[in-house]
């Protein structure tokens, strides 16, 4: 991934923003008006819009700051999802256990995070690329491990690599908990405010697009 900022979008913005995961279907209806149905994208693209956590000057004074610093769409930067930033489900402490993210066979030593959603027609298993640093939590056969004696993160990718003497070994289930950010970067490379509306209360658009490599 190139041109990418380990930094994170402001926070008390970010939560009170908008957006969520896009697909991308195509739909042909048949003359018999039966559908036929397939999806272009292998996995979902999350969008944003963080005009709608901007309620102040200073925040705005902070988002043009951002922008500016990140080139408009040059630079990608870390987004803090408010619905969907953790391993666990709503409300629930992240575990060790949360995610089953492979299984060992004495030989393989990096895994990739991901989270898994549904479990019953078609669980869809998201890569997780911006965990949030100190917080992933790794697990071999409901063991857990020590960060920095058994296994090594790399924060920047989601890869987590498992230290000589500590490779799992062939049938252990391999399982991770952690919260994570979304990579994103602007989708717009001109912010236009109307500060006079701003004033009445308008909410500026700031789209922001996730980066899928």
């Amino acid at each position: 991934m190139t041109a990418f900022h380990e930094i994170l979008f402001p926070l008390d913005i970010a939560l009170k923003s908008a957006g969520g995961p896009q697909r991308r279907t195509d739909v042909v209806v048949l003359g018999s008006g039966a559908e036929e149905r397939n999806t272009r994208w292998a996995h979902s693209r999350r969008r944003y819009d963080a005009g709608y956590g901007v309620k102040t000057f200073d925040a705005l004074s902070q988002v043009i700051a951002f922008f500016e610093e990140r080139r408009g769409r040059l630079h990608g930067f870390r987004w803090r999802d408010r619905l969907d930033h953790s391993s666990a489900a709503p409300e629930t402490a992240v575990s060790a256990t949360d995610q089953v993210i492979g299984t060992g066979d004495g030989t393989i030593a990096t895994f990739a995070l991901s989270k898994t959603y549904g479990s019953v027609y078609s669980p869809y298993q998201r890569p997780i690329v911006k965990p949030v640093p100190g917080s992933v939590r790794i697990a071999v056969a409901e063991t857990e491990m020590v960060e920095g004696t058994a296994f090594t993160v790399d924060t920047a990718t989601g890869a987590v690599t498992f230290l000589a003497g500590h490779i799992p070994v062939s049938g252990a289930a391999v399982t991770a908990g952690f919260l994570f950010d979304v990579p994103v970067r602007f989708d717009t490379d001109y912010l236009e405010v109307d500060l006079s509306a701003f004033a009445a209360g308008a909410i500026p658009k700031i789209p922001l697009v996730e980066i899928r490599s």
